[in-house]
This record gives structure tokens, C-alpha cells and sequence, in this order.
């Protein structure tokens, strides 16, 4: 009977670390880790620095609580909402498997250590950067999407701001080369969330979030990816003139913004639906996968 108890229990613990874990989406912050060390990397290369571990470590480890305590906080928000959805309504909170007093007080302390240590392990504007990224994201674009559309550009900016807190973390400043990369994540996000949005309508719908193709249908949609993904396409060649990657990035940012593009366009037609808009998304992926590949490879490894 004992063992039978300690095994219940062990299970239980497992079940709750899983579901505590899942509260700080580990896909997403994987995303952004590599967006922050390619951001890092880039920087050191492109003036001649090395790496710093004593500056990668925290820079890490602080990004990574930065965008625990926002998935966190946003998911003890959005609680309601992820119910409706087919998507999340398997998440801890809406399934009932954690409280939500749990997921705010991962979100608020992950919150609460990363930027201190963001600020004295690794840089103030680093730590700014980050305050700025919670705070929108949490602030500004997961209520705003209940409201408007425009959540997206809104959400847009914390999305984007990673390759600046790497990029900030080397040179302690701003440079030309680090607002391309803020760019270029700014208006992949666009096409990226669109897609994800079309073939999702009927649950966003269902959840009464103000998602572009739900408010102004699938044709305005559409034709807001290719306009975002001409702005990408251009803004990604922006990095050129900095002499950063050098013509293997050029090559490669002209092939995989041509093929995004065309896959964008394709969406123009009459006839695209849903499984036009989940090739779009994998073509995101491979976009952005892509292009930082370029960056690197380029730059020299």
C-alpha cells in the first residue's frame, strides 16, 4: 500500500511540473532563445567580438524568464478565452489540472527575477528591452485582443524584440544592423499570425477574439500578407549594405523571401482556403529557420 501511495504520488508531482512547465509554452521560448542568441551572435561577429559566457549565460537564462512570466501571465488571462478554443482548451488552467493563483505566481515571479537579472548580468538596455517586451505583451496586446484586430501589429513589437536583446547583450547599445533584425521579425510575425488565423477562424471566432480574418474576412486577409510580405522581403535585404552574411545571406534572403512571397500571392486567388493558409504558416517557418541558417553560415561559423 506504501508503494502504491508514493507511486500516486510521484505521478502527481510529474503531472503538476508538466503542467507548470506547459504555462511558460516551451515552443514559443525555444523560438525566442534562438532569435536572442542569433541577435548575440551576430553582433559579436559583425564587429569582431567573442562570445562572452559570463554575458550568454544570464542573457539566456534571463530571456528565458522574461518569456516564462509573459506566456504565464498571459495564459492566467486568457483562462476564459482558451476554454472556447479547441486549440488550448486542453491547457492546465482551463482544464482545471492547475489554479490559476499558480499561474500568476509563476508569472509574476519569473517577471520579477528576470529583469533585475537581465539589468545586472548582462546589460541595463538588455533589461529594458525585456521590460518593454512583458509589458506590452502582457499589458497591451492580450486584452486588445479581445477588442481589435490591431493586436497583431501591437503584439508585433515584443515578438520582434529578442535579436535586440542579443544584440544589445554585445554592444551595449542599438546599432543600424539590430533594428533590421527587429524589423525583419516585426513583419515575418504578420503573414506568420494571418495564416494561423485563417485556418483557425472558427475557433477564434468561437472566443470572440477580433482576429483579422474573423472582423474583416478572408479577402482583406489575404491581401494584408502580401503587402507584409513585400515589407519583409525588402526590409530583409536592408542588412546587405551593413556587409552582415555577406552574399550567401543576400542569396538566400532573395530565394526564401521569393518563395514566401509566392506562396503569399498564391492566396489571392478565389479559391484559397484553409489549406492555402497552413502552407503559408510551414513557409514562415522555413523562412525565418532559413534565413537565420543564412546569417549564419554566412557570417562564418
Amino acid at each position: 500500500m506504501l508503494s502504491e501511495a508514493r507511486a500516486v504520488s510521484s505521478q502527481r508531482f510529474w503531472t503538476t511540473a508538466r503542467d507548470v512547465v506547459a504555462l511558460t509554452k516551451p515552443r514559443i521560448t525555444s523560438m525566442v532563445l534562438f532569435t536572442t542568441l542569433g541577435g548575440y551572435w551576430l553582433a559579436c561577429t559583425a564587429f569582431g567580438m567573442s562570445l562572452d559566457v559570463a554575458v550568454l549565460i544570464p542573457l539566456l537564462g534571463g530571456t528565458g524568464l522574461v518569456v516564462a512570466g509573459a506566456n504565464a501571465l498571459n495564459m492566467y488571462l486568457e483562462r476564459d478565452t482558451d476554454a472556447l478554443m479547441a486549440r488550448t482548451r486542453k491547457r492546465p488552467l482551463p482544464t482545471g489540472r492547475l489554479s490559476a493563483d499558480v499561474a500568476l505566481a509563476v508569472g509574476v515571479f519569473c517577471a520579477a527575477v528576470s529583469i533585475p537579472w537581465l539589468t545586472f548580468g548582462v546589460h541595463p538596455v538588455t533589461a529594458l528591452l525585456a521590460a518593454v517586451a512583458i509589458a506590452s505583451y502582457v499589458g497591451a496586446y492580450t486584452p486588445l485582443k479581445r477588442r481589435s484586430p490591431a493586436a497583431l501589429l501591437v503584439g508585433a513589437v515584443p515578438g520582434a524584440i529578442p535579436p535586440l536583446l542579443g544584440w544589445s547583450a554585445a554592444r551595449g547599445t542599438l546599432d543600424g544592423p539590430g533594428w533590421v533584425l527587429f524589423a525583419i521579425l516585426f513583419f515575418w510575425q504578420v503573414p506568420h499570425f494571418l495564416a494561423i488565423a485563417t485556418f483557425r477562424k472558427a475557433d477564434y471566432k468561437a472566443a470572440g477574439l477580433k482576429v483579422t480574418p474573423v472582423v474583416h474576412g478572408d479577402r482583406l486577409t489575404r491581401h494584408h500578407v502580401v503587402r507584409y510580405l513585400a515589407a519583409l522581403v525588402l526590409v530583409s535585404l536592408l542588412l546587405v549594405p551593413y556587409g552582415i552574411g555577406g552574399d550567401t545571406y543576400m542569396f538566400a534572403a532573395l530565394v526564401l523571401g521569393g518563395l514566401f512571397f509566392g506562396v503569399g500571392a498564391w492566396g489571392l486567388r478565389r479559391t484559397a482556403g484553409p489549406r492555402w493558409a497552413r502552407a503559408l504558416f510551414v513557409t514562415s517557418m522555413v523562412y525565418l529557420t532559413g534565413l537565420f541558417v543564412a546569417l549564419t553560415v554566412g557570417c562564418g561559423v
